[in-house]
């Protein structure tokens, strides 16, 4: 009998492809990098034909590293970059580039659904402040800017959908990833009529939403020769990589919360309502147990910002690195731990991408402020690890000012692989820090738990509680809260006060 699950996570940066046993222990994973094109003014695309290379590759990879037979595969499963927009035509070709979280380009096309619909309302019935970083506004830009590519388009699909179609010949999504295009009722569940009228989006190009544990289709025989796995294989839709994350850090019932420290960085919890802030900052998306919710506040600037630092100011030290032996990021955080709380009153802002929460502001960028000639690098370096925490914090507040009780929190993601910023969050937030066995596998964990509940492996998503393993713990330093008490106040108005300059330099030429 088939026992193990294939899951694919396909990231921003690549396609990790995992595969685990019936209790949840990782046989095997293979990860296939793909490249990113970011070009003109927030424009950011990826190619299609790079993510099926890579879910074949890396599937082939990891089934021969696991030992197994393709046979014993009891599923695949999904985890995928959300919010994005892939026009293909019948036959599952696409139609262009596929534009995905990270692009904005399309703000007067969200500026029209603030118009039509209004913010408050859209934010009420999606879950979502409409931006164009959701789907809508990307479907509309194309829309509005390569009408040849709309007339033929016959579904718009994100990246996990994608990779499905191909595999299964079946378009479909997953109530998670719907809840993130800006069109989605989060009360009715089912597509908005509002923001459908508003969008002039024809519901006909939209994919079916399916729970996340829901088997769509089958491997079909040519995508069985492709990739290697077996013809008749079952194939579980999944989710969002937010809503997988959730899972796979065991964050399956109200009282729970979750940090994810990859290329973006968020905090995630779980409720059985819709969470809704007054200001806005925060969002919330179908969670993959399709009785609860994911309240959430992401921001697109965690792991990415420190390593943009990395190359900029690093880069030098590479070959010292290797020949110690040692990655560059545990070197410049050797460094940095010389540093003090506060980074000797230096501030780094980290909003090199603009932002999503806490501010939707697509026109914010990055700032150090407070340099003065007793700063060195590893000033610099302490206090992007600082930045990117303080901005979490912002999000922390606001999902507790609306009734979540955080008392510790799992942290996931690359970033989370380093001690001292898992410290960091630790002080800034004043809540134990625990980390899980798998970091950068919670992703495809909580896949893997969805596909388990679509071929009856699991009995449910609580499942996934006895999944997961924490290896540490970091304690609160009450000394470092206070101080960093202090600086969060500060870090909060320099964003305030530079809100016009950010808006003047978006104007300049």
């Amino acid at each position: 009998m088939a026992k193990y699950i294939l899951a694919h996570d396909l990231g921003t940066t690549g396609n990790k492809a995992t595969i685990y046993d019936p209790v949840g222990n990782l046989l095997a994973s293979s990860y296939d990098e793909y490249p990113t094109n970011y070009f003109g003014q927030n424009c950011v695309e990826q190619d299609p034909a790079d993510w099926w290379r890579a879910v074949c590759s890396s599937t082939k990879a990891v089934i021969a590293a696991a030992g197994i037979d393709a046979a014993d595969i009891a599923c695949v499963s999904f985890s995928g970059h959300m919010m994005g927009c892939l026009p293909v035509d019948k036959d599952i070709v696409p139609l262009r580039p596929s534009i995905i979280w990270a692009d904005s380009r399309s703000v007067p096309q969200a500026q029209h659904l603030v118009e039509k619909v209004g913010m408050a309302e859209g934010y009420r019935i999606t879950g979502h402040c409409l931006l164009p970083m959701y789907s809508a506004a990307k479907i509309m830009w194309v829309r509005d800017n390569e009408p040849a590519v709309f007339k033929k388009t016959h579904k718009i699909l994100h990246v996990k959908d994608f990779i499905a179609a191909k595999l299964t010949g079946v378009f479909a999504t997953d109530l998670s990833d719907a809840s993130g295009m800006n069109l989605y009722d989060l009360k009715r569940r089912d597509w908005s009529e509002p923001l459908l009228t508003a969008s002039a989006i024809p519901v006909e190009i939209l994919p079916e939403p399916h729970p996340s544990s829901e088997v769509i289709g089958e491997v079909t025989k040519h995508a069985a020769q492709e990739t290697g796995l077996r013809a008749g294989t079952p194939v579980v839709i999944g989710g969002g990589d937010g809503p997988c994350a959730a899972v796979g850090s065991g964050v399956i019932s109200e009282g729970s919360a979750y940090n994810y420290f990859g290329s973006a960085a968020w905090i995630g919890i779980a409720s059985k309502e819709p969470v809704y802030d007054p200001q806005m900052r925060t969002f919330t998306f179908v969670h993959l147990d399709p009785n609860l919710f994911m309240p959430v506040g992401a921001s697109n600037n965690g792991g990415y910002s420190y390593q943009c630092f990395r190359d900029a100011v690093w880069s030098a030290e590479k070959p010292l690195a290797d020949q110690l032996d040692v990655n560059l990021f545990d070197l410049m955080g050797l460094k940095a731990s010389s540093v003090p709380v506060g980074c000797d009153k230096l501030l780094y802002l980290p909003y090199i991408r603009g932002e999503r929460c806490p501010y939707n502001n697509p026109n914010a960028r990055g700032v150090f402020l407070g340099l003065t000639p007793n700063h060195k690098k590893e000033h610099l370096t302490r206090a992007v690890l600082e930045g990117v925490v303080l901005n979490q914090r912002i999000i922390l507040d606001a999902l507790e000012s609306q009734g979540a009780h955080v008392d510790e929190m799992c942290v996931i993601g690359g970033g989370a692989k380093s001690a001292l910023w898992r410290q960091i969050m630790a002080d800034v937030y004043g809540k134990r820090i625990l980390k899980p066995r798998l970091l950068q596998e919670a992703t495809s964990l909580g896949a893997a738990v969805a596909g388990g509940v679509g071929v009856g492996l699991f009995k449910d998503f609580r499942t996934a509680e006895a999944m997961i393993q924490i290896v540490d713990r970091q304690e609160p330093n009450p000394e470092a809260h206070a101080e960093y008490e202090r600086i969060y106040k500060v870090f909060r108005s320099a964003y305030e006060a530079l809100v016009p300059v950010f808006e003047d330099i978006a104007k300049l030429a």
